[in-house]
């Protein structure tokens, strides 16, 4: 039996553990001391925005030198087409799940909530943001200003359009751009070698992240919802194992081996409610785990704003839970127009802070019947709920990548057997190894 070079390392060197540590660490601060944790925001913060730092680097040097070491610009098309439509039919299933399951537990039911009674302006801020987002706004937002505008905008599908463009002026140019494509596979060394640096910096952030939300909205607030909030974990965990489980096995491997494989990711992304937090060591990672880098490079940045299956199950299911609570019956063609609305409104308000709250608003308003002020019962735990959100929305995008990368056939199935099993020595960014080899392709 094959010993996992993971394995053979102390338990202390680590970062998941330590991520670990610090998430336990930061629970408890909150429990026992909330004002105390309440205050350590700054902590998650400081890391969130160390990670956004290196994401537009990463972003573009993973992008340009994929798709300049293809040799062929038709791919990219093929890559792009193929994973809108993973994205489409598969953020579709999941507000059809979170549809389903919300009539079947029914965690509104009996509540009896009179609309009057509900605090509107609690969620006024979020209804106006998602009066502003508009689809067309987004897809305008997509075109920066300027090229060094996108590396600073914040926007990560600007920095990925730059870096397509790119990429492709490289390949068209051939011989004569050798040197430049030299050039970015050697800072991309650079950059990976600062992300295994930043990583480290994550249990410090996850103790923050977790001491503010324990310590600011509690564990009280958390159980008078409890049934809403078992419900979407409940929900979520059923679309993760058996849908993304199903899809996993078609393709070839176990979701149970890739959650295990994303196991220092997720817990970053538990501890942050965030799932930008893990988005360059899941570059990283995909590339270890055998996936082309030009097919890594499209489909992870894109996946970030249009593949949210977490987000997407929240929608349908918060907006049921409302419209149940408040005694409201939805017929079928407004359930329908729900399903619709949502899809647009998840890409609308993509990128946006609070994403999941505003994109409810925007959902809710295309059905007068139910109250937007209803939203006014799940703000108390939707912070608790976020977390899950960015958990599946991260797993959701690390499946497409694999599946993607599968259809164009440009998967080495040995590596991705190697990674999963976990006997390849492949360097992992959340892991702390700061080496970047080359990748097959």
């Amino acid at each position: 039996m094959t010993t996992s070079p993971e394995a053979r390392r102390p338990w202390w060197s680590l970062l998941y553990t330590w991520v670990l540590i610090g998430i336990v660490a930061g629970v408890t601060t909150g429990w026992l001391a909330p004002g105390f944790g309440a205050g350590l925001q700054p902590l998650g913060q400081a890391f969130i925005a160390l990670v956004k730092m290196i994401i537009p680097p990463v972003i573009f040097l993973t992008v340009v030198t994929g798709i300049a070491g293809s040799h062929g610009v038709g791919s990219l098309g093929r890559v792009a087409l193929k994973a809108f439509a993973y994205f489409l039919f598969f953020s579709t299933l999941a507000l059809v799940v979170g549809l389903i399951v919300s009539h079947l537990l029914q965690p509104g039911a009996g509540m009896h909530v009179d609309p009057a009674t509900l605090d509107a302006a609690a969620v006024k801020g979020y209804a106006a943001k998602a009066h502003e987002s508009t689809l067309t706004g987004f897809l305008l937002a997509i075109i920066p200003e300027t090229l060094v505008s996108a590396f600073t905008s914040g926007s990560i599908l600007q920095v990925l359009f730059v870096a397509i463009l790119f990429g492709i002026a490289l390949s068209l140019v051939g011989e004569t751009a050798a040197p430049v494509t030299d050039l970015l596979e050697r800072l991309a060394t650079v950059v990976f070698k600062l992300v295994s640096l930043v990583m480290w910096a994550a249990p410090f952030g996850a103790f923050g992240a977790m001491a503010f939300t324990v310590g600011k909205y509690g564990v009280g607030t958390l159980l008078s919802l409890g049934a809403l909030v078992g419900t979407f974990y409940l929900t979520s965990a059923i679309f993760v194992l058996v849908v993304l489980g199903t899809v996993a096995a078609l393709t070839g491997f176990s979701i149970l081996k890739l959650l295990r494989y994303l196991r220092a990711e997720l817990l970053l992304v538990l501890g942050t409610s965030s799932s930008e937090a893990a988005l360059p060591a899941l570059i990283e990672k995909m590339q270890a785990a055998g996936a082309a880098r030009e097919v890594v490079g499209v489909v992870v940045p894109a996946g970030y704003s249009f593949n949210l299956d977490g987000t997407n199950i929240y929608m349908t299911l918060a907006a049921l839970f409302i419209a149940q609570a408040t005694g409201v019956h939805l017929s079928l063609g407004e359930q329908l127009a729900l399903l619709g609305v949502a899809m647009l409104s998840s890409k609308g308000a993509a990128g946006v802070t609070g994403a999941g709250f505003i994109t409810l608003a925007a959902t809710l308003a295309i059905v007068p019947k139910v109250p937007v002020a209803g939203m006014a019962l799940v703000l108390g735990v939707d912070r608790f709920m976020s977390e899950c959100r960015s958990l599946t929305n991260f797993i959701g995008n690390a499946v497409a990548t694999l599946v993607v990368a599968r259809w164009e056939g440009k998967l080495d199935r040995a590596a991705l057997a190697r990674a999963l099993d976990g006997t390849s020595a492949a360097p992992s960014a959340a892991e702390g190894d700061p080496r970047l080899t080359e990748r097959a392709q």
